[in-house]
C-alpha cells in the first residue's frame, strides 16, 4: 500500500521537520547568492485539513493546531506558523503546506527548487501547484535516483554553490530505507560536498536508529547534528513516538537558531514523558 501523507499532514513530525527546514532556508538567505533545494520525497505540496484522510486521523489537531492557539512562541516557531498561515485565509486553517510549497514561498527570484515525487497522482498535483513558477522543477520518479541528474545544481548554465538536499521518505521499506539514504548521502557528498543535507527519521524506539546515525556520521561531512522531538516515551515500536532531523554540514551556529523551538514543542505538543534532544555528533571529517 502506498504511503499517503494526507493522513499525517501537520502532525508533530511535520512541525519539527518544517521548523528545521525553514530555519535552514533562512540561513541561506543571509547571503545574496542563490541557493538550491532538492526535495527527494516532495508529496503533493498542499493538503486539505478537511479531507477525508486528515479527518480520519486528526493528527494536525495535536500538531500545528495546538501551536496556532498559543499567544507567544520562540521566533523560529513563529516564523514557521506565519509560513503555514500564509497559505490560508486570515483567521482560518484550511490547508497545510508541504515541504516543497514552504520552500517555494521562502525562495527569492534567484533561488531554485527541484521537487521529486514517485507516486503519479501526487506528482500530478505537484506539477499543477507549481505550473508557471520558473524557479521550480517538478520531477516524477524516484528522488534518490534523481540526485545524479540534479546535483551539482545549475541555473542558466552557472553552478549554484549553496543549498539543501531534503530527504524525507515514508520509510515503507523500513531498514532498507536507511541503506538507500546512506547511498544518497554518499553520492551527494561526492557530487556536491558543500551541500547541507537534512534527513527526517521516525522514532518508535530510539535505539533502532543508532546504527543508521553511526553510519551517517562515518561519511566525510564536516559536521553532523541531530534534532529530536519525542512527544511520548519511546516504549512502543507500533506507534510514532517522535521524530528527528539529521543535519549534515549544518550552517554556522544553527543549534542556536533552532534550539529555542524544542522546549516549546515539548511543552505544547508533548504528553507525559515527552523529551527533546539536540546533539552535535562526531564525524569522520
Amino acid at each position: 500500500m502506498n504511503y499517503r501523507h494526507a493522513f499525517h499532514a501537520g502532525n508533530h513530525a511535520d512541525v519539527l521537520k518544517h521548523i528545521v527546514q525553514l530555519a535552514l532556508i533562512d540561513s541561506f538567505k543571509r547571503k545574496d547568492s542563490p541557493f538550491f533545494v532538492l526535495d527527494t520525497h516532495a508529496g503533493r505540496g498542499r493538503y486539505l485539513l478537511a479531507s477525508e484522510e486528515s479527518r480520519k486521523t486528526l493528527e494536525a489537531e495535536d500538531g500545528v493546531m495546538k501551536l496556532m492557539s498559543q499567544p507567544k512562541l520562540p521566533d523560529v516557531v513563529e516564523r514557521y506558523l506565519k509560513a503555514v498561515q500564509a497559505d490560508n485565509p486570515v483567521g482560518a486553517m484550511i490547508t497545510y503546506p508541504g515541504s516543497p510549497l514552504l520552500t517555494a514561498q521562502a525562495m527569492r527570484p534567484q533561488d531554485r527548487l527541484a521537487a521529486c515525487e514517485l507516486q503519479p497522482e501526487e506528482a500530478a498535483a505537484l506539477k499543477k501547484l507549481f505550473a508557471g513558477d520558473a524557479r521550480v522543477g517538478v520531477y516524477e520518479g524516484d528522488g534518490y535516483e534523481k540526485i545524479r541528474a540534479l546535483v551539482p545544481p545549475k541555473a542558466n548554465g552557472a553552478k549554484i554553490g549553496r543549498g539543501l538536499v531534503l530527504i524525507d521518505p515514508p520509510y515503507e521499506g523500513q531498514d532498507a530505507e536507511y541503506i538507500r539514504i546512506l547511498v544518497a548521502l554518499k553520492e551527494t557528498h561526492e557530487r556536491w560536498p558543500q551541500a547541507t543535507c537534512a534527513v527526517w527519521f521516525p522514532i518508535k524506539q530510539r535505539r533502532t536508529i543508532l546504527h543508521f546515525l553511526r553510519k551517517a556520521t562515518a561519511l566525510p561531512y564536516k559536521s553532523a547534528m541531530t534534532i529530536e522531538l519525542l512527544v511520548r516515551p519511546d516504549e512502543s515500536p507500533l506507534r510514532l513516538n517522535g521524530s528527528g532531523m539529521l543535519i549534515l554540514n549544518a550552517p554556522f551556529q544553527f543549534d542556536r537558531m533552532v534550539g529555542p523551538a524544542l522546549a516549546a514543542l515539548k511543552q505544547h505538543l508533548g504528553e507525559p514523558g515527552a523529551s527533546t534532544r539536540l546533539d552535535w555528533l562526531k564525524t569522520a571529517d
